[in-house]
């Protein structure tokens, strides 16, 4: 973009310089050319390898990045956050999650008050709630314990939980289940009440308001479904609340007791350290969960104190901004191979895509090329027999984040082999590809069917084993990362107005659906809404 600021940087143009050099270059050679490639571009954090020598980037390549972080001010708007400046400048909001997972207690502040202090008596709260929960000193209306958690959210307030609590199943007992809904459509509610003992059933009400159109739908169905079985005075040992508003939440029928606080200086996407975490503690325990922020807390120091070059969240970021705006990819891929990880590319399409889906800078100049990717996945095993052939012979490239943990949940046996070895050959096999002249037994009509141009890049990360702590390491490494690439893109990785204007047409649109007048709509629109009146109709 001509005159762009950020594309007239010398760093971002020395860039795209570098970038029609290497555009040809492929990885096979960089290989070949370099015996210890794999140790020049590794990175070990404490349990967790990445690897990220499968990228075509060079030592230049890494050079000529980091340069461009520093000129696009990474270091300075790292030491923003950590500081409790209001970063998210369209909302006037600090953005401090990381103070959720300060267990060194250090102050962290927010226009000059340390929000620790809150934090710490939130923490003993819900460390005492889940407790009582979990060890039966909290009892439903008729005495009897709670056996099954069901929360009730949407975005940030479902996705995170739901992908930790799954993550964390080993850790979780036998005898208290837990269940996530956040669709309005009755048939998810419906579906996993079906079976549970109300007078066993806690929900968790997740809505920083209480007035999330699709949560208190689901929790007023919720509450006629505890206020049938058990009566109204039943309410309070069934429901608890995360919320900021306590007056809303003690009206619906909650104690104050089980209403835990959430900061606007702390987004949905990234609030899974806070009460909204309140499920998986209930799941598996608050020590458990203790050790989920200590995973994380390891990151932030690291993302904290490193310099740009040996700091694990910066390379990462900086690979992805050299594929998107550089080499042309428009996509990733996230791809784990531990099947207790299956919904993590849910979590992290909504952190990365929600975050930086921007089309303006913060200073409202329109954003240059590529910002955020299009992020998708799915467990690798599964995947591999459904959108690999696209990864490997597809006319696009798509970079690829292959996760994985050495050690399983049955320890180092034959399914860890058999896992590990397809995650290990994909990516070389990416990497690779395979030539028409190595097909020489191959009927020639056949060759360019099977020949595979290779050179399509991807980052693996190994955890050690899949723990609390790794678990927590992880997902604060892609929170950082993506950070990272916001602050280069020059964009505001913390506000979500796209998400805004179909919730404010949903509103003005509903009462249509119930017979109202519909007044100023496209045609497409009123025919789609002709069509529900007319089917109600039909079925009333």
């Amino acid at each position: 973009m001509t005159g762009h600021p950020l594309t007239t940087l010398p760093a971002w143009q020395a860039l795209e310089t570098h970038a029609a050099a290497l555009r040809e270059t492929h990885l096979r050679d960089l290989f070949a050319g370099d015996p210890d490639r794999f140790a020049r571009f590794s990175f070990s954090l404490g349990p967790l390898l990445a690897d990220y020598s499968k990228n075509r980037v060079t030592a230049e390549t890494m050079g000529l990045l980091m340069e461009l972080a520093r000129a696009r001010n990474v270091e300075a708007g790292r030491a923003a956050m950590f500081a409790g400046a209001h970063i998210n400048t369209t909302e006037k909001r600090a953005v401090l999650h990381v103070a959720l997972r300060n267990r060194a207690h250090r102050p962290m502040t927010v226009d000059g008050v340390d929000v620790m202090p809150e934090v710490q008596a939130t923490r003993a709260r819900l460390k005492k709630f889940s407790d009582d929960v979990r060890h039966g000193a909290w009892l439903g209306a008729t005495g009897n314990p709670i056996r099954h958690i069901v929360n009730i959210g949407i975005g940030g307030s479902h996705l995170g939980p739901m992908f930790v609590a799954d993550a964390l199943k080993d850790h979780q007992r036998a005898d208290l289940s837990v269940a996530f809904v956040s669709n309005p459509d009755r048939a998810q509610i419906d579906e996993v009440l079906t079976g549970l003992d109300a007078s066993a059933t806690l929900f968790v009400v997740a809505s920083k308001t209480f007035t999330t159109a699709e949560t208190m739908f689901n929790a007023h169905l919720a509450r006629t479904w505890i206020v049938e079985a058990l009566g109204e005075a039943a309410l309070p040992r069934h429901f608890a609340a995360i919320s900021t508003n306590r007056a809303a939440a003690g009206k619906f029928g909650i104690s104050k007791d089980a209403v835990f606080p959430m900061w606007d200086w702390v987004g949905g996407r990234y609030s899974v350290w806070s009460a909204i975490g309140l499920p998986v503690m209930l799941a598996c325990g608050y020590e458990v969960f203790d050790q989920f922020l200590a995973g994380a807390e390891a990151m932030d120091r690291h993302f904290e104190t490193a310099s740009l070059d040996q700091n694990l969240p910066v390379i990462l970021a900086m690979i992805g901004l050299w594929h998107a705006d550089f080499l042309g990819a428009a996509a990733m891929a996230v791809l784990p191979y531990d099947y207790r990880l299956k919904l993590l590319p849910s979590h992290l399409q909504q952190v990365d895509m929600e975050s930086n889906g921007k089309g303006v800078m913060t200073d409202g100049v329109p954003a240059a090329g590529n910002t955020g990717p299009i992020v998708f996945g799915g467990g690798g095993s599964d995947s591999q027999h459904s959108f690999y052939q696209l990864l490997h012979q597809g006319p696009r490239m798509i970079p690829c984040d292959f996760i994985g943990a050495l050690k399983g949940a049955d320890g180092m046996g034959p399914s860890r082999d058999l896992l590990l070895s397809n995650m290990f050959a994909q990516s070389e096999a990416l990497m690779k590809g395979r030539a028409a002249a190595d097909l020489a037994s191959t009927p020639l009509e056949l060759q360019p069917h099977r020949s595979f141009s290779g050179n399509r890049p991807s980052t693996t990360l190994l955890l050690e084993e899949l723990t609390p702590y790794t678990l927590g390491m992880l997902m604060a490494l892609y929170e950082h990362k993506v950070f990272v690439q916001g602050l280069v893109w020059g964009v505001n990785s913390f506000d979500q107005w796209g998400v805004e204007l179909g919730k404010e047409l949903a509103t003005s649109l509903e009462p249509a659906l119930n017979g109202a007048a519909l007044k100023n709509r496209d045609s497409s629109t009123a025919g789609l809404v002709a069509a529900y009146l007319h089917a109600k109709g039909g079925a009333a």
